[in-house]
């Protein structure tokens, strides 16, 4: 085992303690002293550099039955994570290697080895790996060419377009040939960017005006694919305007996720009879073969500036609890991150 250098005796993590009903409150929450825990045979020792805050956790909050484990009270949260290994026991994995790994919500993290990929900082930045050629950046590739089966000359419609996922997904559409990219999000400032930014061909403020008129304004002629982050008046305006044979893949339901009560779905269902529609969830667990593709293809996107990112950058451990609180207000443009 290599020999570890001078660290401190203790860490700082995010511990939940109470399951949260509603919105979460900061009193749900605790940021605890934990000890650091030296790597046995197979693990490393990784100093986190950025951790990742994501929609999908407000569900992992919950005791309720779901596709993930719920996190456990009184314990350390998990999340994506990046950093540098300052210990190991493993093969293949040395000291001043960087790591992509699960052990977020803290400063330090003792994982096991086969749950760590290593990345290279000199060819993107390390908080890429969590955005745009990581986990959200798969998703947004695998969620439009596989579950929505994109094709070219698809009229492509993404809610929450400003997102990490939504504005990967409608880059990706455009440079794969759509017709038309629309996209909504929740201010102007966000709309001008989707345009004038990420060239999409036509979006909206979802607070502006009701989102089955403002879709149809866009998209005079429908959809052929709806990418869903939102749920809610976006996935029942999207199948208004969906064409013959459109298909719609459900990414995630912001909208509805701190609900107290099921929220009513969707009152024109019937139209996909008509229209012969498929709708279909996404979970980027499912995908994983596509990885080595999807870093190829997007990679080389992102180094020629065909493909643009933005990343909301918050700064400290101690802050991790308010920019997970400021993915589900909205606040953040593209990947939210904390920098440790």
């Amino acid at each position: 085992m290599t020999d570890t250098p001078t660290l401190p005796a203790t860490s700082r993590e995010w511990h939940l303690l109470s399951r949260p009903v509603g919105w979460p409150k900061p009193e749900d929450f605790a940021l605890v002293e934990a000890e650091i825990r030296q790597p046995g045979p197979g693990e490393v020792l990784v100093r986190n550099a950025y951790v990742s805050v994501d929609p999908y956790m407000r569900g992992r909050m919950s005791a309720a039955k779901s596709y993930v484990a719920p996190f456990e009270l009184g314990k350390v949260m998990q999340g994506g994570a990046v950093g540098e290994v300052v210990a190991s026991g493993a093969e293949g994995i040395a000291p001043g290697d960087h790591v992509l790994h699960f052990g977020g919500w803290r400063e330090y993290a003792t994982v096991s080895a086969e749950q760590a990929v290593k990345v290279d900082p000199e060819a993107a930045p390390l908080s890429t790996y969590l955005g745009v050629l990581g986990m959200t950046g798969l998703t947004a590739y695998a969620g439009l060419l596989r579950t929505a089966s994109f094709k070219e000359g698809d009229s492509v419609f993404v809610s929450g377009a400003a997102g990490a996922v939504g504005s990967q997904v409608g880059q990706i559409a455009r440079l794969k040939g759509a017709s038309r990219v629309i996209g909504s999000a929740g201010s102007d400032d966000k709309v001008k960017l989707l345009v004038e930014e990420y060239g999409f061909d036509a979006a909206f403020n979802y607070k502006s005006g009701p989102v089955s008129e403002q879709l149809r304004a866009a998209a005079p002629d429908g959809i052929d694919v709806y990418f869903d982050n939102v749920g809610g008046d976006h996935l029942e305006a999207a199948i208004g305007s969906l064409n013959q044979g459109g298909r719609i893949a459900i990414c995630g339901m912001i909208s509805v996720y701190n609900n107290t009560e099921a929220a009513p779905g969707p009152r024109n269902l019937a139209r996909l009879i008509q229209t012969r529609g498929r709708i279909e969830g996404l979970l980027v667990g499912d995908h994983y073969d596509l990885q080595p593709q999807f870093v190829q293809e997007v990679g080389a996107w992102v180094r020629s500036g065909e493909l643009k990112y933005a990343e909301t950058v918050v700064e400290g451990i101690e802050n991790n609890l308010e920019a997970f609180l400021g993915v589900l207000r909205g606040d953040n443009t593209g990947k939210m991150i904390v920098k440790l």
